[in-house]
């Protein structure tokens, strides 16, 4: 298993093809698609088309979202970490966007945070990231409040604009950025 982070509780590491059932788990659930835009996957071939098309983004742009995985039992978690957004939003273009996504059977249990702050200062000390954004429903608290543990400021509220098959265009979206000390 190729570990880019450790934690205490989690692996992260890159995405790999045999991470597709735990995708599907958490990409199935309409209650994890609750705030994000988007119908559930419906089928398995789903989750694969998005392993690889991030699995893409690895070789493409440098950079993707990554696994996250339990120790001890190496249960899949979800993902987490960064993206270059190539497609504006908000009024910006080639970004760094931060962000996760957890299975609900991993819910409560401080995952995202954990992971969160492991995946940040990676990006921060070994990728070189000046600025990082992040972005989530307006209506998702328990998101905003991860944003904030992880040293995030909100700035402001948009009308989410990046893509036309969103399930609401125009869905009032926080933005969050962390920058450097003294910017």
């Amino acid at each position: 298993m190729d570990v880019l982070i450790e934690t205490e509780r989690l692996y992260i590491r890159p995405l790999i093809l045999s991470d597709d059932i735990g995708m599907f788990e958490m990409d199935s659930d309409p209650e994890v698609h609750k705030y994000v835009g988007r119908k559930p996957v419906e089928r398995i071939e789903q989750s694969r088309e998005v392993i690889l098309f991030i699995r893409a983004q690895y070789e493409q742009l440098g950079i993707g979202r990554w696994a996250v995985i339990e120790k001890g039992t190496d249960d899949f978690v979800g993902w987490l970490g960064h993206k270059l957004m190539k497609v504006p939003v908000n009024g910006h273009i080639d970004f760094i966007d931060f962000g996760y996504r957890i299975t609900r059977k991993h819910w409560g249990k401080g995952y995202a945070t954990e992971g969160g702050k492991a995946a940040l200062q990676y990006g921060i000390e070994t990728l070189g990231y000046k600025e990082i954004y992040a972005m989530t429903d307006i209506d998702n608290a328990a998101s905003r409040r991860v944003l904030e543990k992880l040293g995030l400021k909100y700035i402001e509220t948009f009308p989410y604009d990046a893509e036309p098959n969103w399930r609401y265009p125009g869905e009032p979206t926080t933005w969050y950025k962390w920058m450097q000390q003294g910017e």
